[in-house]
């Protein structure tokens, strides 16, 4: 096995042999975080049998009812990265405020924001979960992060990720020279290099959307989706599969591996929200991931990764996927926003479903 495939740690030190001034720093950051992530998917692997499962009696600052795995999984992040010398701060899902490395640590000169449990809601039922992370670069470096310090766009990445916890554990970086899987051997305990220089197709016949929201959606999306059910006797003239896991790093994974269009755009459910999905550590990670592969993420209005946070928990809109079926939903949306759209009037400005300011 050693032989025939990369670690995580063989193909990290390549990539840094392409940046001779490289301190190493990064890596060593990468290694922490895919050490948490093996930890993770231990505990999510024993199951009910160390009784991990079931709520934490608790709420967090987004106001999601916490699940156990939940706290375990941020503390495991917290642990296995405050230590090393290679972060002046975290952000986390999890936690209201920005985390201070404690002071018997040294401060590095990145930022790692994460949501350390991603579909949460799917553990007590068995279905994959994971992890996402982001890394920025801090203002100086050698001294602790100011909250403001993580209010950076997605474009300031330097590298994100994800671990999906599902029949086998994968780890999935970019470190903005394209996207590369590793999977993990239970047995070496090591992450092996097994899906190389992933690349989405242009297009797609599969999208993911939560469809129970449809009377609370912007007519662009009402229209996609209408558009894709209509199947061959549409307009689109072809059929489309729906797929739905209520989890974000589960259908990132699906969509980078075979294709496909997600959706989890802003809506009137609850019009003080811009979206449902946090920016920083779960919208702006996936895509710089799905941009690296050759797709596109949006907000339906703007590039995901150009929009200038303004809080650490900030929420938006995400479409993501296949760059065809993405730019279609964009200009759906711009015809929407104010220029007629004569091919197809019900939909058009001045058609039924007319927004109005």
């Amino acid at each position: 096995m050693l032989t025939e495939r990369s670690t995580l740690a063989q193909f990290l030190i390549e990539e840094r042999r392409r940046h001779p001034g490289s301190s190493g720093d990064l890596n060593s950051l990468i290694l922490d975080v895919a050490l948490a992530c093996k930890a993770i998917s231990r505990r999510i692997a024993s199951g009910a049998l160390t009784g991990v499962l079931g709520s934490a009696g608790a709420t967090n600052v987004q106001g999601e009812r916490q699940q156990k795995l939940d706290v375990l999984a941020n503390d495991i992040f917290l642990r296995a990265n405050e230590w090393g010398g290679q972060l002046a701060g975290m952000a986390s899902e999890e936690l209201e405020a920005p985390y201070a490395i404690p002071v018997e640590y040294p401060r590095g000169k990145y930022l790692l924001v994460f949501d350390p449990l991603d579909g949460s809601s799917n553990i007590d039922v068995n279905v994959s979960v994971g992890s996402i992370f982001s890394i920025l670069r801090a203002a100086a470096g050698g001294v602790g992060a100011e909250p403001q310090d993580f209010l950076q766009p997605g474009t300031a990445q330097v590298a994100s990720g994800y671990a999906v916890y599902g029949p086998s554990t994968i780890l999935v970086i970019t470190v903005g020279t394209g996207v590369h899987g590793f999977t993990l051997d239970p047995n070496l305990g090591e992450f092996f290099l097994t899906h190389h220089n992933i690349t989405l197709p242009a297009s797609t016949a599969e999208f993911a959307v939560n469809s129970s929201n449809h009377r609370f959606w912007e007519p662009a999306v009402q229209r996609y989706i209408d558009e894709c059910l209509a199947g061959t006797s549409g307009p689109r003239e072809k059929d489309f599969n729906m797929r739905w896991v209520a989890s974000l790093v589960a259908e990132a994974h699906r969509i980078l591996i075979r294709g496909g269009v997600f959706l989890y755009p802003r809506d009137s459910k609850d019009p003080a929200r811009e979206g449902r999905l946090r920016l920083l550590y779960e919208a702006n990670p996936i895509a710089f991931l799905i941009e690296q592969a050759g797709g596109r993420a949006t907000t339906g209005r703007q590039r995901v990764l150009e929009v200038q946070p303004t809080d650490v928990h900030q929420r938006i809109g995400l479409i993501f996927g296949c760059r065809d079926e993405v730019e279609r939903i964009e200009r759906y949306h711009e015809r929407a926003d104010g220029s007629d759209d004569q091919g197809s009037p019900l939909y058009g400005f001045r058609g039924l479903y007319r927004v109005t300011a």
